[in-house]
């Protein structure tokens, strides 16, 4: 019987009493006649009452007959020598001593009842409201547990990631079957990391070893472990491995693993952290103390697996590491598969075209892009999703809202035209770029005015220098044309500025494609998987002063070469600039149709030699 069924029974039973209280109540009420003292004499002078009750406060007089349905008359008691009266006039009567105890235990139990659950409702309220729990269990496993009836995930439902699904696939094989793992020796790993970017399906993994495997599934995020007070984190660690031990076999997910395993010392700052110290500790107690024989897995995930304390780390706690990564193009194509299932799809439609236009996109970005493009398929009252709608969701993820409100005056949209027709030309004209699919001049987002979208043929895992200073020259094919068209430069190129500045760092810092620098590291690239600003990623090297005015040489010599390579472009194919700007300010989006019809006698570049 769960608490809401117990407070309506009490609501009941609270009902029925306070309904016969009233009753009886009413039917006092109703029989008897409340008089003054004299009054009550006059009756007793006239003979009207045939017994008298008396009590320590007043006379209860019964009539002989009924007075207008009124049976008693009652008064309080005032005069000393009642009994001498009585027995004047012939009248019985009878001493009634009252017993008050148990009035009197609840006129002092009740209030203290009234003032405890006023109290406790207050309490409970304020507790709920900040998230601390329940005071009588602040030490019990939060953690949520599912079998293979509720989880509504299998492997099925998972694409994109293939390899890792094979090594769950067997942990799901050794809980099933352990005896067959174990007839050479072998035994279970205790404990699998599941390690790659957000949004790549982690924690949808889990769910789905929970329900392949059909054992119970615990599910607890690393945050829920630690609480305001001390101990708490540690008592839950230790009453989740209970719970776990007592329904073997069974699996723990903790989801967030850094929120709970961050390196011991290494972020301790002002204070400390003796809190999450402990329950760390806990936890790699209780990871060496479970005997693996039992078939109870540990998993976890995290996307920050290089700040993870080291001896959670090591071989006996988690024995494997599963590298869940964002998706290749075949993965991608697999992905929106699984999404497009219940999607009314165009049957002209080729997902392999919508996964070509998503490179760097996670399982939860392929998700949200099949929603976005519903979206704009109902808004414009379509019967089905077609590949325009899978584009203008690309283009509103990537670039940002439409904001056709945004008016530019002539002059701001010539500008624009000429920098985003640069960027396309400057594109077209090199060998080995990626395609241009969509050029605009509608503004989007924050800050963006238009906006040029290549679309990658392959998915590419190496990049040449030759290719880098290639995407340099597309980046600063804007720039380029605003200064040979304008003769003036404006701010629209600040963003590109700084991404083709980053990539000259990189080429010379971490790549060591500088030949005077020699092939040195300057900042060598550190293992982390998030996409963090380099400011909060990497602290700034620490060289000399001779070699950084060196590096920043040969960083301004690769942007300013980029920069001459597309002015070079830009100048032997003006006619093409000026006819494609032109047509962008007429229809201010041109397909890739479009653009190849305006640059069909476009002059290739040729590297000099």
């Amino acid at each position: 019987m769960d608490k809401k069924q117990i407070w309506n029974i009490g609501y009941w039973i609270f009902a029925l009493a306070v309904l016969l209280l009233l009753q009886n109540v009413w039917q006092t009420a109703s029989q008897s006649e409340v008089v003054s003292y004299s009054e009550f004499e006059k009756a007793l002078a006239e003979g009207r009452i045939a017994e008298v009750t008396v009590s320590e406060q007043s006379l209860v007089g019964r009539l002989k007959s009924a007075n207008g349905q009124k049976l008693q008359l009652v008064t309080a008691r005032v005069v000393p020598d009642v009994a001498a009266r009585l027995d004047k006039f012939n009248v019985p009567y009878l001493r009634v001593f009252e017993n008050t105890w148990l009035r009197e235990i609840l006129s002092w139990i009740v209030p203290a009842l009234l003032l405890f659950g006023l109290w406790y409702f207050l309490i409970r309220r304020m507790v709920d409201k900040q998230g601390m729990g329940s005071f009588l269990s602040i030490g019990k496993s939060r953690a949520k547990v599912y079998v293979q009836s509720n989880t509504g995930v299998t492997f099925a439902d998972v694409a994109g990631v293939d390899e890792a699904k094979r090594e769950l696939e067997e942990v799901v094989d050794f809980l099933k079957h352990p005896q067959k793992y174990g007839r050479l020796g072998s035994h279970i790993p205790k404990g699998v990391l599941l390690v790659g970017p957000p949004g790549t399906g982690k924690t949808l993994l889990a769910k789905a070893v929970a329900g392949q495997a059909g054992v119970p599934f615990f599910s607890i995020s690393g945050s829920e472990f630690v609480e305001m007070f001390v101990g708490v984190g540690a008592a839950r660690v230790r009453d989740l491995f209970e719970q776990a031990r007592l329904m073997a076999p069974a699996i723990i997910f903790i989801d967030e693993l850094d929120a709970l395993g961050r390196a011991r010392g290494a972020f301790s700052g002002i204070g400390g952290h003796d809190e999450k110290e402990q329950t760390l500790n806990q936890l790699l107690a209780e990871m060496d103390g479970f005997d693996s024989s039992v078939g109870l897995i540990i998993l976890s995930a995290t996307n920050r697996p290089e700040i993870l304390d080291p001896a959670l780390m090591r071989a006996g706690r988690f024995d494997r590491q599963v590298l869940v990564d964002r998706p290749d193009r075949k993965g991608r194509t697999d992905i929106l598969n699984v999404h497009v299932r219940k999607v009314k799809l165009d049957a002209t439609l080729r997902l392999e075209e919508v996964a070509a236009l998503t490179p760097g996109f996670s399982g939860a970005d392929l998700a949200n892009l099949v929603n976005e493009a519903t979206l704009v398929a109902t808004r414009r009252k379509a019967e089905q999703v077609s590949m325009p709608d899978f584009t203008a969701a690309v283009e509103r993820i990537v670039a940002g809202l439409e904001r056709k409100s945004r008016v530019l005056n002539p002059k701001e949209r010539r500008a624009v035209a000429h920098h985003e027709m640069g960027h396309a030309l400057v594109a077209l004209a090199q060998s080995g770029t990626d395609p241009v699919h969509k050029v605009s001049i509608v503004a989007r987002g924050i800050g963006a005015l238009g906006y040029t979208i290549q679309r990658p043929t392959e998915d590419r895992y190496l990049t040449t220098r030759a290719e880098l200073e290639q995407k340099i020259a597309v980046l600063l094919g804007g720039r380029a044309a605003e200064k040979m068209v304008l003769g003036a430069l404006s701010t629209g190129a600040a963003d590109d500025l700084a991404k083709a500045t980053d990539i000259a760092r990189d080429m010379v810092m971490r790549y060591g494609m500088d030949e005077a620098l020699g092939y040195v590291a300057f900042d060598p690239l550190r293992a982390h998987l998030l996409d963090l600003p380099d400011a909060l990623a990497a602290r700034p090297p620490v060289v000399a002063q001779e070699t950084q005015r060196q590096i920043d040489a040969a960083i301004r010599s690769i942007v300013m070469q980029g920069f001459e390579r597309a002015t070079q472009i830009l100048v032997a194919n003006r006619p093409v600039l000026e006819r494609g700007a032109q047509a962008l300010l007429e229809q201010e989006t041109l397909d890739e149709a479009a653009i190849l019809a305006l640059t069909r006698d476009l002059t290739p570049y040729a590297l000099s030699p």
